[in-house]
C-alpha cells in the first residue's frame, strides 16, 4: 500500500514537472543538461532525450555566454539564489513569442531564478534554471512607457510648427541660463516673428497664415545644429538659443536664417507669399539675474529691428551704437 502510494507520489510530481506553466532546467557543474521539462520542450521544440547531457552553449548559442556563467558561478560558489528580471536580460533561451495577445513581440520575454541543488555532503552539485514567461508584462510596460514618451513629446510640441511649445522651450532656457551662470561660456537667443503678419491673414486668411507658419518652421528646421533649441514663443514670434555661440556666431545664424525665409516664398492658392522676418539676439550676460531678463534682452533688440525697417537683425549689445 505504501510502495502505492509512493508511486502515485512520484508520479504527481512528474505529471506536475512536465505540465506546469514555467520552464524547469537542471545543469550539472560543467553546465551540461540533466533535466529538461515539458514547458522547455515545448518552446525549445527539442526533446528531454535530445538534450540530455549536452553542453548548453552548444544547444543555444544566443544564449550571452559570459554573462550567464556570471550569474551561474555565484549561485554554486555562494550557495544563494540568483534571480534576473526581463528588463535586465529580455530573455536566456530566445523562445518565439506564440500567444496572440502579445503577438507584437517576437520573442519570450523571461523572468528566471537560479537555484542551488545540494547533494549528500552539502555541496552545490547542481542548479535548478526556472524560467517565467512574463511577455504579457513585458509588452504592457514597453506599451505604457511608449505611451507615456508620445504624451510628454505631445505636451512639448506645438502642434501647428511641430516646434517645442513655449512652456517647455523656456524651462530649457531656464536650464540653459543656470548652466552658463555656474561654468561660464557663451549662449545666444534668438527671437525673431514674420513682418506685416498681420497683412498675410487679412489678404489671404488665417489658414495661409497657419500655413506660413508652418513654412517657416520648415525652413529654420534646416538651420538648425543638433545642440540648437528652437520653439514657437507665441503667434507668429518664434525663437531659438543657440548654445556655446558667441555674438559673432550668432550673428551669422541669424542673417543666413533671414536670408533664407526671404528668398524662399511659398505657394497658396496659386498665390505666391513672400515672408520676411525682423530679429534680435542676446548673449547670455552676467548683468541678466534670471533668464526673463535674458528674454527681455532679446525682445528689445528684435523691436529695434521691427521698429528701424523690418527685415533686418539687431544685436542687443549693439542698440546703444545705433541708437
Amino acid at each position: 500500500m505504501a510502495a502505492d502510494l509512493e508511486m502515485n507520489e512520484i508520479h504527481w510530481l512528474m505529471d506536475m514537472f512536465n505540465t506546469v506553466d514555467v520552464g524547469l532546467v537542471v545543469l550539472d557543474r560543467n553546465y551540461k543538461v540533466c533535466i529538461w521539462n515539458g514547458f522547455m520542450e515545448n518552446h525549445s521544440g527539442l526533446l528531454p532525450s535530445a538534450v540530455k547531457d549536452k553542453d548548453l552553449f552548444d544547444l543555444f548559442p544566443s544564449i550571452d555566454e559570459k554573462w550567464f556563467r556570471s550569474k551561474s558561478e555565484s549561485v554554486f560558489v555562494l550557495k544563494n539564489r540568483s534571480f534576473t528580471i526581463w528588463e535586465q536580460q529580455p530573455y536566456i533561451f530566445r523562445f518565439k513569442n506564440y500567444r496572440p495577445i502579445t503577438g507584437k513581440a517576437d520573442y519570450m520575454y523571461q523572468n528566471a531564478t537560479f537555484i542551488p541543488l545540494t547533494n549528500t555532503l552539502g555541496e552545490v552539485s547542481h542548479i535548478c534554471i526556472i524560467i517565467y514567461d512574463v511577455t504579457d508584462v513585458a509588452v504592457n510596460k514597453k506599451e505604457l512607457e511608449d505611451l507615456n514618451k508620445r504624451l510628454e513629446q505631445v505636451s512639448q510640441t506645438d502642434s501647428l510648427t511641430q516646434l517645442f511649445n513655449r512652456g517647455h522651450w523656456e524651462s530649457t532656457l531656464h536650464q540653459e541660463f543656470l548652466r552658463v551662470k555656474r561654468s561660464g561660456g557663451n549662449s545666444t537667443l534668438l527671437m525673431f516673428d514674420i513682418d506685416h503678419f498681420k497683412k498675410v491673414n487679412d489678404e489671404h486668411g488665417h489658414s495661409c497664415g497657419d500655413e506660413a507658419l508652418r513654412h517657416l518652421s520648415t525652413l529654420l528646421k534646416t538651420t538648425l545644429r543638433e545642440t540648437d533649441i528652437a520653439g514657437r514663443y507665441g503667434g507668429e514670434e518664434f525663437v531659438v538659443t543657440l548654445l556655446d555661440t558667441d555674438k559673432q556666431g550668432a550673428a551669422t545664424f541669424a542673417e543666413r536664417l533671414r536670408a533664407l525665409i526671404e528668398t524662399n516664398p511659398f505657394i497658396y492658392k496659386n498665390a505666391k507669399i513672400e515672408l520676411t522676418v525682423s530679429i534680435g539676439l542676446a548673449g547670455n550676460s552676467n548683468d541678466f539675474t534670471r533668464h526673463e531678463r535674458w528674454i527681455e534682452a532679446a525682445d528689445k533688440a528684435l523691436y529695434y529691428s521691427k521698429e528701424h525697417g523690418r527685415n533686418r537683425v539687431t544685436a542687443y549689445g549693439d542698440i546703444k551704437n545705433d541708437a
